[in-house]
């Protein structure tokens, strides 16, 4: 039984019927039996239902995906209203963390009491709060406020991704997984872009107030299209570990609080950074011990001791920890050294979001070869090869060069990432599906934190060196204000101006080759626990037709 904490993950002894591709990549298993609760039904909708519940899925990715970024070009006309420069930077991490501290419980509460009442929750949290956003009277209630937006996020995120997984059978996820990871990529990408036009043009409160009849059209569809079959009844009433949720969310907060505003608020070697970090510790070792006493812990032992789950963690969150090279590093690169404008420098890294798609969508004709490990070794092989390219390019360079990395970037991490999400959603059953894809989230959300602080570390050091010799005395030794400076054309002398612009390529330069680095660990937690063959478990309900009985026997749809 796939609930077992102490099953072998190893695949070598599971049986070859059924494989999921002609080449038997990876070995699968049939859960049987309507006792076996890691069998229990996914959701099911009629054949005519499946794409009004994919459209709701994709509008919820938009809006959780859009609004980690729609803030940043709004912050000027936010500031100059509400005040508060001094915490604005709390609108971001303060979503970002609500959304990655609650990961882990929406995954377990989707897993007991099913998938649509976590979803509509987090829908209307999450408009509840964009509500809230737009009425904020100043920083600090829209500060809190951006919190509550959060909470709802995070069963947007985590939830989605679940729901794809129930909805279609393993040959046909890549298409949905494909479908969402566009949606995710151009939300992105776009939010900036949304959120300058609003602010200029209108006015910023517009940029919460959007949300309300996007997110109110996908809660009709989710209510109205989503039909989950029903389950037995458990002989107790399933109990929800709350303690275990309190510590969980009280830990990550902190940590990741440490790692946001650490050196950036204030000194990392300073008594708030060293604070957080050891309170951190503490709770984390309190919450461990929590979840080993508790009968339904929040984050289970098996999540880690099977080593499909365990090797899929790690390798998500060291790719976690290099996107921050692209997304936060690379804008700053095309506008100060390349000499790009906003619009320009957007390009430069949008163009991944173009190539991840497509090579996800297509990843599924190699993994169904040569499996699932396989295929993601090769995509971040690829990946680490195309980092490491990357302080090869020449000084100033021309904006084609970094344009052609990020699309096979793009190409590479989509031929990592897709194999991996769907092939460990596939080891497990109905039940225990929306833990382990919390996990995998959080462990992504929990990389690109860790990569932020470490990365931006590395480049303020690196920048600081540089201009130790500098041919202008005073100049600023952080990378955002040296950035905000070279806009002014009048700042520094031609000479000046060369050298600091040299500091930020070498700064950035050292940033992607710690990239790479995150991309040979990533590689290796593949190579040395994943095994070889995932353990893939076949529902037959997994594609059935509900027509007039939910989860009844019946062909496999269609995609739709």
């Amino acid at each position: 039984m796939s609930g077992t904490d102490g099953r072998s993950d190893a695949g070598t002894g599971d049986t070859d019927a059924g494989d999921i591709g002609r080449g038997g990549g990876d070995s699968a298993r049939t859960a049987r039996g309507s006792g076996d609760a890691a069998a229990a039904p996914p959701a099911v909708t009629t054949p005519r239902g499946r794409r009004p519940v994919v459209a709701a899925l994709m509008l919820g990715m938009a809006l959780a995906a859009i609004d980690g970024t729609i803030v940043s070009t709004a912050v000027p006309q936010i500031v100059g209203d509400l005040g508060g420069l001094t915490v604005f930077s709390w609108l971001f991490s303060g979503y970002l963390l609500a959304v990655t501290v609650t990961l882990p419980l929406y995954g377990k509460l989707s897993d007991t009491f099913g998938r649509k009442p976590v979803l509509v929750a987090g829908i209307i949290l999450f408009l509840v709060g964009s509500v809230l956003c737009a009425a904020a009277w100043n920083m600090a209630a829209l500060i809190a406020f951006r919190i509550v937006q959060g909470l709802g996020g995070g069963a947007l995120q985590g939830t989605v991704q679940t729901i794809a997984a129930d909805l279609y059978p393993l040959k046909e996820r890549p298409r949905i997984q494909a479908k969402l990871s566009t949606v995710w990529a151009t939300s992105a990408v776009a939010g900036p872009v949304v959120g300058g036009l609003l602010a200029g043009y209108a006015d910023w409160r517009w940029i919460f107030l959007i949300n309300l009849p996007v997110g109110a059209v996908a809660l009709w569809l989710v209510v109205r299209h989503l039909h989950e079959p029903s389950r037995p009844r458990p002989a107790t009433r399933p109990k929800v570990d709350w303690a275990g949720a309190l510590a969980v969310f009280a830990t990550g907060s902190l940590l990741l609080t440490a790692l946001v505003q650490g050196g950036v608020a204030w000194p990392w070697l300073s008594a708030p950074s060293l604070g957080l970090l050891g309170a951190s510790a503490v709770l984390a070792a309190l919450t461990v011990v929590i979840e080993r006493r508790a009968a339904e812990p929040i984050i289970p032992g098996w999540v880690w001791r099977r080593r499909t789950i365990a090797s899929v963690n790690l390798a998500l969150g060291a790719m976690g920890l290099l996107m921050v090279a692209p997304t936060v590093f690379l804008p700053t690169y095309a506008q100060s050294v390349l000499g790009l404008g906003p619009i320009a420098a957007g390009f430069v890294l949008s163009v991944m979001t173009l190539s991840w798609p497509v090579s996800a969508a297509l990843s599924d004709r190699v993994y169904n070869r040569i499996g699932f490990r396989r295929t993601a070794m090769i995509g971040m092989s690829a990946a680490l090869l195309i980092l490491l390219a990357f302080p090869l390019l020449p000084y100033p360079g021309e904006p084609w060069h970094p344009a052609l990395l990020m699309l096979l970037l793009g190409a590479a991490l989509g031929l990592f990432q897709l194999p991996l999400i769907v092939g460990v959603q596939s080891t497990v059953g109905w039940a225990e599906r929306g833990t382990t894809t919390a996990s995998v989230l959080f462990c992504r959300q929990v990389g690109q934190s860790i990569g932020a602080a470490l990365f931006g570390a590395v480049a303020n050091g690196v920048l600081a060196a540089r201009l130790l010799d500098a041919p202008v005395d005073g100049l600023p030794g952080d990378l955002d204000a040296v950035t905000r400076a070279l806009e002014d054309p009048g700042a520094f002398s031609a000479a000046a101006t060369d050298h600091v612009r040299r500091a930020v390529d070498a700064a950035v330069d050292y940033v992607y080759i710690g990239a790479a680095g995150a991309a040979a660990l990533a590689l290796l937690a593949l190579i040395t626990l994943a095994p070889r063959r995932f353990p893939i478990i076949t529902e037959p309900t997994e594609a059935t037709e509900a027509a007039g009985t939910a989860g009844a026997p019946g062909r496999q749809d269609a995609a739709s």
